[in-house]
């Protein structure tokens, strides 16, 4: 009789430990989903305010250049100067961080930096360098869509050296960005065969400019993870590269440019320093907002950030500048963009694909210390560790 009513006094006990344990569990999913949601919209909000500082200058170092180089055609010999200013600022930066952190920063060896650096570095200069250039010739939006191929040939480049495994899928984008740009400069009446040319070389020179860093940075070694120090290792090999080019095409003229050498008023000099300094500010502050958006977000958010840019740019380029693009140009331009697009959706299943792959991965190896999902705490769960019987 005891047990009895022993038991019936225990029921009414349980089932309100029971009713008082379902509360706790729906209020605490309550407090993680607005948790979640205000953790979502801070983060949604961070990202849009990168993405908008990634445009800011994307876009407006493009207008800039386009502006100045078609005003001043010694585009080799100012982006010299970008290079020699981003240096200069990358180097005093790095002293200011090495004084506030008393941390010493990463100094690559000769050897390393001879192997590692010196042919991205050199691959960088004539990217940027021939991209400038053509500013002279072309227009904005033929620029952009050039620009654009980039894609391709960073995919073959990391096929190339194994960064990339194949997919069918390349192909389809390959050939929609191809067919694109051919429509795009199809009986365009603002297009530049030289030009063109160059830009298009650039764009070669980019796809194995962005791998070679890619591989730089992904050598853990060598620590050349902040975008300062790379920015600090990089900028001599480019200023020593694009010297000789620069030198060779440009020297006589800019010797003798009465807007720089044999000015005659100092406040002609001075309004063109002042251009190309703000120039290569842009430059600096361009490379440093798409550290930031990689940093805080992802290269796929990048990508698509990119994209939506250029259309920008685009855009902005027919109300601006005037640029004329005909039905068959815009035709071009969508199956273009249509390219890239699905370039985007093949990273992002690709991305999908692998993190499901890890989470799966590290759900079977907490089972693997779990009994049944839940945490092995019960004495029936304790694994006896050393016996003095057994292990004497």
């Amino acid at each position: 009789m005891g047990r009895k009513s022993s038991s019936s006094h225990d029921k009414p006990h349980g089932h309100g430990l029971q009713d008082l344990k379902t509360a706790v569990i729906k209020q605490e999913k309550r407090v993680q989903s607005s948790l979640c949601s205000i953790v979502f919209l801070v983060t949604s909000l961070k990202t849009i305010c990168l993405v908008l500082f990634y445009y800011s200058f994307s876009i407006g170092i493009t207008f800039y250049n386009q502006h100045l180089f078609q005003h001043n055609h010694q585009a080799l010999s100012i982006t010299m100067c970008h290079l020699i200013f981003k240096f200069i600022l990358a180097f005093l930066i790095r002293q200011v961080l090495e004084c506030k952190n008393q941390v010493p920063r990463v100094t690559l060896s000769w050897s390393d930096y001879i192997k590692r650096v010196a042919l991205a570095g050199c691959v960088s200069s004539l990217d940027i360098g021939l991209s400038n250039w053509s500013f002279e010739m072309i227009t904005v939006s033929l620029y952009t869509m050039s620009k654009t191929t980039a894609v391709i040939f960073i995919l073959f480049f990391s096929l190339m050296f194994k960064l990339e495994k194949f997919r069918w899928s390349l192909l389809f984008v390959v050939f929609f960005i191809f067919t694109g740009l051919f429509l795009f400069t199809f009986r365009s009446t603002q297009f530049n065969l030289k030009g063109f040319v160059l830009v298009m070389t650039a764009s070669v020179l980019s796809g194995l400019r962005w791998t070679l860093a890619q591989m730089v940075l992904q050598k853990n070694e060598i620590g050349l993870h902040n975008p300062i120090d790379m920015m600090y290792h990089i900028q001599p090999w480019m200023i020593l590269s694009l010297l000789p080019l620069s030198a060779g095409i440009e020297l006589q003229e800019m010797a003798t440019s009465d807007q720089y050498f044999r000015f005659s008023l100092w406040s002609v000099l001075l309004t063109n320093v002042g251009y190309v300094l703000i120039g290569a500010a842009l430059g600096f502050m361009l490379e440093f907002s798409e550290f930031l958006l990689l940093s805080y977000t992802s290269s796929l958010t990048l990508s698509i950030s990119s994209i939506l840019k250029e259309i920008c740019v685009l855009g902005l380029a027919i109300l601006i500048n005037n640029d004329k693009i005909t039905l068959i140009n815009g035709v071009g331009l969508v199956i273009c963009f249509v390219g890239v697009m699905v370039h985007v959706c093949s990273k992002a299943i690709e991305m999908n694909e692998k993190s499901k792959h890890n989470r799966h991965f590290t759900v079977e190896a907490r089972k693997m210390l779990t009994k049944k999902g839940f945490a092995n705490d019960s004495s029936e769960d304790e694994v006896e560790l050393f016996s003095f019987d057994r292990d004497r």
